[in-house]
């Protein structure tokens, strides 16, 4: 690669003095960019020497590669004449970018608050799906299964406390989630929560129905009545007072001093916090999230399967735009009273949805003749099906445009058939083919209706459009004798991604001799396409596997060779073998955003390292505390020059574990 001539390309590209900041980590250049439609996207996509771009928390990011990134962001800010910038300089440029779109702002702090707390409310759902097949009438008899077996009855109860535990308390693990995201104590938070939830008061269920009867207890202090009501079942509430609590913790640490700081902070936080929201935030935040709430409830009950289509038309599409992250906080809500909501609507329309896209995906497996796209099309396909969606929309659907939108017709479809029968979720689970699960027992037959018919639109109709593009373009190519790079490009065919493909790796040879890659680290073996980062899920650093790591957090060299990159962050090591097999170690997700701190490394760039010698380690704990993933990827940068790059362990794993297969 010619560092220089890769860099004045990216410049041209990007535009004159449209770039404010930039830095680098392992693999990809980190932008922060004024305008991104002055950016020439397609000049980037391509470039024979880049490998993919995305843009991801106000970063627009290009993806050059170990052990050439450096050097390539080394001649792009002489070019450009930017001052080189650390990570956490690029992270604050772009944060405070953000700030000019309030909209996206809070739907990035809903999605702090509710992503974590999605694998509780998933494990609970999934539960009460078993609870809902020992107990539901009709599905193997006229009687539920515990009045068929009594012997399961017992069971049958206490995998239902299992499952409502989740719900039952989700005040606390929102006030936890809610007042970490706000820089508070996630205990104190969590010490707020339950006392919204607190038996001795009125359950929040219940709450309206006591006050309308005129029954509701209230605490009489100096002459003020408070209502001992609870808060069950609320979120809104709930996120107002972790933002209160934190507030107030904050402003004791700053005046208290030592001592007294670490003494009275906490009590006097609790104790303000929890009279103010009995007496003024819970109220008000309470009958806001009523009237929002039953507005939504009622609008989907006034539009019915009109309004079901729409959203299903939408849906993939707000996906693109990161909007959907604010779902979860009203999908909590629907579900956690099913009996006044309904139950949940969205759940089953993001269902039908993600299924067309995966549909859309394994269409284009069999209409192009590219073996790369094929490769990302039978992996992300699946992912989508099990309600993974950005491999197949990001690395396939949306590269040739005409997947992504036959896509969203299908999910209109299949979202009418769901509104004509107001199917609805009762938990969350996993938004595919299995979401079945989690849904409303009555409603399971028509789901899977629309699901088979979303499937069937969208690869149907998917197949029929793009042969007849292949065939369209094979005529025109043979007509008028055009470039086909060119004409193909015109017509959006997945031949022209196969052309570039092969531009790019024309002047390979592939390696015939077996290698065996070694886990560095153990841990429990994951699919590449279900890390949370494209760069990584999409393939664009090569194949490998991703190991979600045990508490040991020891990286051991998984071949031997020389260091290309031991990154100064500690995050990222890159090895070559004599036989030039290139690997990339990968620990967690954005971690080099904590500048080395939790990372201790045992070697420098260039050191000789046999396999299994130690290379660094890193704090678990650490990352997990700064929200970042701490999957531990291991890639094989060079895999387009091997026939086969093949998993070939599966379950947990330990460091030393042969784990891929390289022929």
């Amino acid at each position: 690669m010619n560092h220089k001539e890769v860099a004045k390309r990216i410049y041209t590209a990007l535009g004159e003095d449209n770039v404010v900041t930039a830095a680098h980590c392992a693999t990809r250049l980190r932008l922060v960019v004024n305008d991104d439609s002055k950016i020439d996207q397609d000049a980037l996509d391509n470039d024979p020497d880049l490998k993919g771009t995305f843009k991801a928390n106000g970063q627009y990011q290009i993806i050059v590669g170990p052990g050439d990134v450096n050097k390539v962001y080394e001649e792009y800010t002489k070019i450009a004449n930017i001052k080189p910038a650390s990570q956490e300089e690029v992270k604050e440029t772009a944060k405070n970018q953000g700030k000019q779109n309030p909209v996206m702002a809070v739907i990035k702090v809903l999605s702090d608050i509710f992503v974590p707390l999605i694998p509780a409310l998933t494990a609970g759902g999934l539960i009460m799906a078993v609870n809902n097949v020992l107990t539901s009438e009709n599905l193997f008899g006229p009687e539920a299964l515990v009045a068929m077996y009594p012997a399961w009855a017992d069971f049958a109860n206490m995998i239902n406390m299992f499952a409502s535990a989740a719900f039952a308390f989700l005040p606390v693990l929102i006030a936890f989630s809610a007042t970490k995201r706000f820089g508070g104590n996630p205990y104190l938070g969590a010490t707020m929560g339950l006392i919204m939830v607190m038996p001795q008061l009125v359950n929040g269920y219940d709450v309206a129905n006591v006050t309308a009867a005129g029954e509701m207890p209230v605490w009489n202090i100096f002459g003020l009545e408070i209502a001992q009501a609870g808060y069950q079942g609320q979120v809104l509430p709930v996120i107002g007072v972790a933002w209160i609590l934190a507030k107030f913790e904050n402003f004791f640490h700053k005046y208290l001093k030592d001592a007294i700081d670490f003494t009275f902070t906490p009590m006097l936080t609790v104790i303000l916090t929890g009279i103010i929201t009995f007496t003024v935030v819970g109220p008000i935040l309470r009958t806001l999230s009523d009237l929002l709430l039953n507005g939504i409830v009622e609008a989907i009950s006034y539009l019915g399967a009109f309004g079901y289509g729409v959203f299903g038309l939408f849906y993939s599409a707000i996906v693109l735009t990161g909007l959907h992250q604010s779902f979860p906080a009203i999908e909590t809500a629907l579900i956690a009273d099913v009996a006044t909501t309904g139950g949940n609507f969205i759940f089953p329309i993001a269902s039908v949805a993600n299924v067309a896209q995966g549909a859309a995906t394994l269409a284009v497996y069999f209409i192009t003749k590219n073996e790369k796209t094929k490769g990302l099309a039978t992996s992300s396909s699946l992912s989508a099906m099990l309600g993974i969606t950005e491999p197949a929309m990001f690395g396939v659907n949306l590269k040739l445009k005409y997947p992504f939108f036959i896509g969203l017709i299908a999910s209109g479809i299949a979202s009418v058939i769901l509104g004509i029968f107001n199917v609805r979720s009762q938990s969350l689970g996993p938004a595919g083919v299995i979401g079945f699960v989690a849904i409303i027992p009555k409603f399971i037959p028509t789901f899977m209706l629309a699901i088979a018919v979303s499937i069937i639109i969208a690869f149907i109709a998917t197949f029929i459009y793009g042969k007849s593009l292949v065939k369209k373009e094979a005529k025109q190519v043979q007509v008028e004798k055009e470039k086909e790079a060119k004409v193909v490009a015109d017509q959006n065919d997945d031949q022209y991604i196969a052309s570039k493909t092969s531009d790019k790796t024309s002047n390979n040879t592939y390696v015939t001799n077996d290698l065996t890659i070694e886990a560095p680290i153990s841990g429990k073996i994951m699919p590449l396409e279900a890390v949370n980062d494209p760069v990584f899920s999409q393939g664009m650093m090569g194949p490998g596997l991703a190991i979600i790591p045990d508490e040991s957090g020891q990286i051991y060299a998984p071949i031997s060779g020389s260091l290309t990159i031991a990154s100064e962050t500690g995050h990222a090591y890159g090895l070559v073998s004599e036989s030039g097999l290139e690997v990339l170690i990968h620990i967690g997700i954005d971690t080099v955003n904590l500048n080395g701190h939790g990372f201790t490394s045992q070697v420098e760039q260039g050191d000789m390292v046999a396999k299994g010698d130690l290379l660094g380690s890193f704090d678990l704990s650490v990352i997990k505390e700064a929200g970042y993933d701490s999957d531990v990827m291991v890639l094989v940068t060079n895999g387009h020059q091997y026939e086969n790059v093949e998993p070939i362990a599966e379950g947990h794993v330990s460091e030393h574990t042969p784990i891929l297969q390289i022929k």
